[in-house]
């Protein structure tokens, strides 16, 4: 039998990044991985929809050269090369945490992987023993009763990325992140997109301001939405689906060739041995504590298998401390509270901390500044003038409590607010912190300035 000091159970955005660290703090590591390397977010997740996403965004600015002064005749698209290039950039991706696992001396064991009692993995039939053993198992696309995927017309996002033929129309169930990012893409690429939600707004976990913006900009980009209604039934017998629909106003019949459910994600927690070690599972998510053990010595689990928000950035993290905590070395726990949330889609969505009505439900006196990007010299430059930069300090301390972001590239621009919160920002240090000119960072210094009414551009 192979005895390691850490075997880690998945390969993800949590597990590979677990295994690297693990590997640099001097354990002998093994990951045993299923299908391949790099988990969902490589293969059928974060990257290859922002494949997708770019092609989207270059298509649209073809059809509008124009705005730019720019003259360009029949600019069209291949769908199926569009797929392809999303496809090539994820194998890459993978081939890519392939390099780094023989860089760090990893074994990779490949197979289905089960936990057994005494600290033991069998894959395959084959036995594996190690010290610790860390479960990142990830999840997979939720099904509800009434939304069963039959994976060709009632789909979840891996067929999504990976259609041979582009539908002329298209319902969408869901509007997180991934059910967004699709209704944009496939909007954008020329299918007619219907998005659906349960909820009072789109993207919901968002603060309100930002998903009044973003159901504007999806409405104008000719996207249909329907709030406070839910897909009852599906009747897939057809040449497309027909889905019965609740709304405010009574039941409607939506057609479509394609229904895409985006309504959440389910732990794989599934035949990988949590009963027979004894695990304790609830609510679909493993328990650990703050370094992620679970109740049974020597076993922990991170990513989407435990509480907290289902995100790569977030799974990587978690696998960090774990091992770190392993080592013995000084761990902080994971601040959840200072977690970025990101929605690619057009316009991109960024967020951190609390949303206005939050910090409101929670008792702090506000300062709450605004810039939109329609004042912004770069934006307007750029073309993209939706969206704006909101920020919510505590009126008594300066404590920046959120930021929430509406606009072109503020995925790449949260980071300033994650950091400033981390080092207990004030907002009068981001407005003495000098911001670049002409860029769109600068929305985050003038949002400051406007809650403390020195606003200069507005």
């Amino acid at each position: 039998m192979s005895k390691y000091d850490i075997i880690v159970l998945g390969s993800g955005p949590g597990g590979y990044v677990t295994a690297i660290r693990a590997s640099q703090l001097g354990f002998k590591t093994a990951v045993v991985e299923k299908e391949s390397l790099g988990g969902v977010c490589l293969n059928w997740g974060c990257i290859p929809t922002k494949a997708l996403l770019k092609s989207a965004q270059v298509f649209d600015y073809l059809k509008h050269a124009e705005d730019y002064g720019l003259t360009l005749k029949d600019a069209d698209k291949d769908f199926s090369k569009v797929i392809q290039r999303s496809r090539g950039v994820a194998d890459g991706m993978s081939k890519g945490v392939q390099f780094l696992m023989k860089k760090n001396k990893i074994d990779v064991i490949e197979g289905f992987g089960k936990i057994k009692p005494g600290k033991k993995i069998d894959v395959d039939g084959k036995e594996y023993s190690a010290d610790h053993i860390i479960i990142a198992t990830g999840a997979r696309s939720r099904e509800l009763p009434s939304l069963k995927q039959d994976g060709k017309k009632v789909i979840g996002y891996r067929e999504a990325m990976s259609l041979d033929k582009q539908p002329k129309s298209m319902i969408v169930v869901g509007s997180g992140a991934i059910g967004v990012e699709f209704a944009h893409f496939y909007n954008a690429m020329g299918t007619e997109v219907t998005i659906v939600e349960f909820l009072p707004n789109l993207v919901p976990l968002e603060d309100e301001d930002v998903s009044k913006q973003f159901e504007r900009s999806f409405k104008k980009a000719g996207i249909k939405v329907m709030t406070s209604s839910s897909v009852e039934s599906l009747d897939t017998s057809g040449k497309g689906v027909k889905a019965k629909v609740k709304t405010k106003k009574g039941e409607e019949t939506l057609e479509a060739d394609i229904v895409l459910s985006a309504v959440g994600i389910k732990s794989n927690l599934e035949n990988i041995g949590l009963e027979d070690v004894g695990i304790v599972v609830d609510k679909d998510k493993i328990m650990v504590n703050d370094w992620y053990q679970t109740n049974i010595p020597g076993y922990y689990a991170i990513g989407d298998v435990v509480p907290g928000p289902a995100l790569a950035h977030v799974a990587s993290a978690e696998g960090i401390t774990c091992v770190e905590k392993i080592k013995g070395l000084h761990v902080e726990a994971i601040d959840y509270g200072n977690i970025p949330g990101c929605t690619y889609a057009s316009p991109e969505i960024a967020s951190v901390g609390m949303t206005e009505k939050q910090a409101k439900e929670a008792g702090y006196e506000l300062k709450v500044g605004k810039f939109p990007f329609t004042a912004s010299g770069k934006a307007k430059a750029a073309g993209t003038p939706d969206g704006f930069v909101k920020v919510i300090f505590d009126a008594k301390y300066g404590e920046w409590l959120g930021c929430h972001m509406i606009g072109a590239g503020v995925t790449d621009m949260i980071a300033e607010a994650v950091l400033g919160r981390k080092l207990e920002t004030t907002g009068h240090e981001v407005l003495k912190a000098i911001h670049p000119h002409p860029t769109m960072s600068e929305a985050v210094m003038e949002a400051v300035a406007d809650a403390y009414g020195e606003v200069i551009h507005l």
